[in-house]
């Protein structure tokens, strides 16, 4: 038996188990005869479902989307059995609470907020006909219809399977430098440096996230209409220091505020400063750099003065497709990597502009997933995250603002001042 037939028939037998268990809450209550048939019959159904889904799947693709319904149906059903019959809760309560687990998983604000109001009107319509419906056919069907109605008014994916098991050179786009440990923290190129050898240099002098902007010349931006200013900081970041002052929008702040706590400080990365009173600790800012081979490896550290915290640590690349530059920066996380691949652009008072969206095929955010073994990458496209930065000079004052959108709505602005360290006194 292949690999890929050995694997059919794991998720096939998978599928059976989890509509068996589907068809058991469903039939709970009619009867013993009545649970084994709606057992067997729902593992029928969903292990179908699993096999004609993956027969038609073609290479880079997820399941289709009736398909992933189907399971999602099948995952509600037990679960809203659970909760009537703990809480006794009547079929308006446990729709309401699955269609709010269900938006919630959907992560999009939009989807967030639909759940329980589909939740809230499927249970009130179960409950005008049947009103004592089992709490897991209540939950299914708030499932079914979120699901459904959310696939016809959100037509536009946020997350594509981009590629899967693939080498690095067919993703050029894609930084595929992950940390092997659970913590990334401020000493990850220095351990970097010891995985793939080379020249370890620790706050290298006068040294650049890119090594030149001549590298990002293409149509739309020309690197000798970039202020001097722009390009000194571009090239030798680290003659620079940093201010920064966030501004988060009202609706993102509590739920940022978990993510700080769960994810962004049990990692070691991505410890974005919540208010000003935080960024008056101070920034610290410095490139580690590795020279291995012909190329350098630079990775930008950001960390709060006082206790050496993570803010980022990014690894800061450029690379040329079809006559244009860009500029990629992998946020290593364990085993994978978060990269923003940017498109440079003219501003018209000589500033520079990076975005992750524009008319070609790279700019994006990407999540990859890096094999150990073989190197290979499974790689997905983030499209409901984007990024704009726009670095300037004002008043003699070197200044960026980086801004942050997530499915459509923005959340946050980062506002930079850059002063030479020599200013510092």
């Amino acid at each position: 038996m292949s690999e890929g037939e050995d694997k059919r028939g794991g998720s096939a037998a998978f599928a059976f188990v989890m509509g068996a268990v589907a068809g058991l809450a469903l039939g709970a209550g009619f009867g013993v005869p009545t649970m084994i048939g709606a057992a067997v019959v729902g593992g029928l159904v969903v292990m179908a479902t699993d096999l004609i889904a993956r027969a038609r799947q073609r290479p880079g693709e997820i399941p289709a989307l009736w398909s992933r319904i189907v399971a999602s149906v099948a995952l509600a059903a037990p679960l809203g059995w659970a909760l009537g019959k703990v809480t006794g809760a009547g079929p308006v309560v446990v729709a309401t609470v699955a269609g709010l687990v269900a938006g919630a998983l959907g992560i999009r604000p939009h989807k967030v907020l639909l759940g329980p109001v589909v939740g809230a009107a499927v249970g009130v319509g179960l409950w005008a006909v049947w009103a004592d419906a089992p709490g897991a056919v209540a939950a299914g069907a708030a499932v079914l219809v979120f699901r459904t109605v959310s696939a016809l008014i959100f037509r536009n994916p946020q997350v594509d399977l981009l590629a899967e098991r693939v080498s690095p050179q067919a993703l050029p786009f894609v930084v595929p430098l992950v940390t092997r440990a659970s913590y990334v923290g401020t000493g990850y190129v220095r351990e970097l440096a010891e995985q793939v050898g080379g020249e370890y240099r620790a706050a290298a002098p006068d040294v650049g996230i890119v090594a030149s902007l001549d590298e990002l010349a293409g149509p739309g931006f020309d690197p000798a209409a970039v202020d001097p200013l722009v390009r000194e900081f571009y090239e030798h970041t680290t003659r620079f220091t940093l201010d920064i002052v966030p501004e988060w929008r009202l609706w993102v702040r509590p739920g940022y505020l978990l993510y700080r706590w769960a994810v962004a400080r049990p990692l070691g990365q991505a410890n974005v400063p919540m208010n000003q009173r935080e960024t008056q600790r101070g920034v610290r800012s410095r490139i580690d750099t590795i020279g291995h081979g012909d190329a350098t490896i630079r990775g930008w550290i950001r960390s709060f003065a006082d206790t050496d915290e993570p803010i980022y640590v990014g690894i800061y690349t450029t690379y040329r497709h079809d006559g244009r530059g860009y500029v990629s920066v992998g946020f290593p996380l364990p085993h994978a990597s978060f990269t923003a691949t940017l498109a440079p652009g003219a501003r018209a008072d000589g500033g520079l502009s990076l975005s992750s969206t524009g008319d070609t095929a790279h700019p994006g955010h990407y999540l990859t997933y890096v094999d150990e073994a073989t190197g290979e990458l499974t790689s997905l496209a983030v499209h409901g995250f984007a990024e704009r930065l726009e670095v300037y000079v004002r008043d003699g004052q070197l200044r960026a603002e980086h801004a942050f959108r997530v499915f459509g709505l923005p959340f946050l602005v980062l506002h930079y001042r850059m002063r030479r360290a020599s200013a510092q006194g």
